[in-house]
């Protein structure tokens, strides 16, 4: 495979908070004679100034689910925990290359950073399921044109299908009870529903809402 870098190794930069995950990437990384490990980050902090200076082809990211990850134009693999659709989209529109489970196989990795070198895109096949099923499916004939919810719209829309108040929305996401007013507001508006509970059944019928 042709490299940016004359054909050696593919530089990876690692970024995992966990010590042990930490360890057991690099170890991966450096017994893999195809790569090479190009810095270890504990945490994200000054990112943008961390991938200038080690100038890395790859970024391997252990991550949670508060908010996808940020990869400045460099392909970004991803171990995570079952995200959801609406994250895993938000993660691919911010340039995410390749979303894996957490407690993806070391080929599975391997052939991911490859990938995403590559300019190619792979999901978890558990991840492909979820994103899939959130498209929208032929809208009823009887039902008013509507437009699209955006990621934390969808977010919004199935905590209030759990039943969640504007507080616990608000807590679970990080984000004020004002936000969530306004997120509720907008999404009754492009679903044209006068009613939460009739946003989240049109919401179910439009496969937005998954029970």
């Amino acid at each position: 495979m042709s490299k940016r870098n004359g054909g050696s190794a593919i530089r990876v930069l690692l970024a995992a908070a966990s010590a042990v995950r930490r360890a057991g990437l690099e170890a991966l990384i450096r017994q893999t004679a195809s790569l090479k490990l190009a810095g270890s980050l504990e945490n994200t902090r000054n990112f943008s100034q961390r991938l200038h200076d080690l100038d890395p082809d790859v970024i391997l990211m252990d991550a949670d689910r508060a908010h996808p990850p940020e990869s400045a134009g460099v392909p970004l693999v991803v171990l995570i925990d079952e995200p959801d659709a609406a994250w895993t989209a938000q993660a691919l529109r911010s340039g995410t290359k390749a979303i894996l489970h957490r407690e993806a196989q070391m080929e599975e990795i391997l052939t991911a950073i490859q990938a995403a070198y590559a300019g190619l895109v792979l999901l978890d096949p558990q991840v492909t399921l979820s994103l899939a099923s959130r498209i929208r499916p032929a809208t009823d004939p009887a039902d008013p044109m509507t437009e699209d919810l955006t990621p934390r719209e969808i977010e919004v829309l199935s905590m209030l299908a759990e039943g969640l108040g504007n507080r616990e929305i608000a807590s679970r996401l990080g984000i004020s009870d004002h936000t969530v007013k306004f997120h509720i507001s907008s999404i009754l508006d492009k679903l044209n529903a006068s009613s939460r509970t009739e946003a989240v059944t049109l919401g179910i019928r439009r496969g937005l809402v998954l029970l």
